[in-house]
């Protein structure tokens, strides 16, 4: 069995360290290799409690607890009645694995814990990281891609002489398919800095981000208006995503409701009922015409992006118009948002292209923008500073 270096990295070094940051391009194994190693532990003893948290439910749900389901299962070892689906709660060999997230201030400021992983650690907050801090009596372990120049975790958690680092990338995990080192690399070619942060795992400086109109918020206002539901499809690499949008005084009210791989389009009919979505419109990739019509099929609203000549950037264009709100959940989105940047040669000089890569809540938005967005808002330009 080869076994990834981060899995190696803990188990050397969590007996020395009480803090383990495994530092990562996309791809590397970081969070899989962590609940490999925590089943393992739950095997070798018993009483322990294990805190494994990221910053929202539903991103937690979509990662690290469908992940941990996964392992159990492949070893033969998951078990309904052991598993509270309502508390996300697990018991393993007498031991209590929790799943939570951060905006839970009960379980954030709740009882102490023998062991804690923080899965995507630079999407929660200083203050947040401390709390849970303080309640952990053993080891921590987080994980986190180096793509924010300016984190807490650069700061007060790599600067600690308890602290042990590993940066890994997608070459140390032995399970990726050719198709996805060949997107990896492409990398080399498309942008100097992309392939720095991402195929590297170095913390890099992306700059000349296409987005700078857009602010996080905790929530979406309720009586704003729906303009309808942008979607990008994918399958088994690249995620499905659906993107809603609203409009209040000017300004885009931007929640992410699904990005998930592995949906068939009966999936995605499905998915739509249990949100409620019925005859709101949806604006989806033209591009997968048999896609629309079988959804269409299902009885839903979905209609093709009007797209044209050089539609990404007519996209881009009619988005950086508004002021754009996103919701404090939308961590997908968030991260797009923050890694989305014009294109460089290996010179440095702009291409007037975006990357594209690490766009699929974007392109979303674009397909929305393409057909309900396409007329110059009023008082935007003093709105947003130009």
């Amino acid at each position: 069995m080869i076994l990834n270096p981060n899995f190696v990295f803990i188990e050397k070094n969590i007996s020395e360290k009480r803090v383990l940051a495994l530092q990562g391009g996309t791809r590397s194994g970081k969070t899989y290799s962590v609940l490999q190693w925590i089943v393992r532990q739950c095997m070798q003893y018993k009483g322990l409690t294990i805190s494994i948290v990221r910053a929202t439910l539903p991103a937690l749900k979509a990662s690290a607890m469908r992940d941990f389901v996964e392992i159990l299962t492949n070893l033969g070892l998951y078990s309904e009645s052991q598993h509270n689906m309502t508390e996300n709660v697990y018991t393993l060999n007498g031991n209590t694995i929790e799943f939570f997230s951060v905006d839970n201030e009960q379980k954030l400021r709740g009882r102490k814990r023998d062991l804690l992983f923080v899965n995507e650690a630079n999407e929660i907050t200083l203050e947040q990281w401390r709390q849970l801090v303080f309640r952990t009596t053993g080891r921590i372990i987080i994980d986190y891609n180096p793509s924010m120049v300016d984190s807490w975790i650069y700061d007060h958690v790599l600067t600690r002489e308890d602290c042990g680092l590993l940066v890994t990338t997608y070459k140390d995990n032995p399970h990726l398919s050719e198709y996805i080192i060949r997107e990896i690399e492409a990398l080399q070619d498309a942008d100097p800095e992309y392939w720095k942060v991402f195929g590297l795992g170095e913390r890099g400086q992306l700059k000349d981000l296409v987005f700078n109109n857009w602010v996080q918020v905790p929530a979406m206002p309720q009586d704003a208006k729906l303009i309808g539901y942008g979607m990008d499809f994918g399958f088994s690499v690249d995620p499905t995503t659906l993107i809603e949008v609203r409009q209040q005084n000017g300004e885009l009210w931007l929640r992410e409701v699904l990005y998930r791989t592995n949906m068939t389009n009966t999936d995605i009919g499905n998915f739509l009922k249990q949100q409620g979505i019925a005859r709101e419109e949806i604006v989806a990739d033209s591009a997968e015409p048999k896609s629309i019509e079988e959804i269409r099929r299902q009885g839903f609203n979905i209609q093709p992006a009007l797209k044209g000549p050089d539609s990404i950037n007519n996209g881009i264009d009619i988005l950086r118009r508004y002021k754009m709100n996103v919701t404090q959940d939308s961590l997908n989105l968030i991260k797009e948002l923050r890694s989305y940047k014009w294109a460089t040669d290996k010179d440095g000089k702009a291409t007037g292209k975006p990357v594209d890569y690490m766009n699929h809540t974007i392109d979303a938005l674009r397909y929305l923008a393409l057909n309900k967005l396409n007329n110059r808002p009023r008082g935007v330009y003093k709105l947003i500073g130009f």
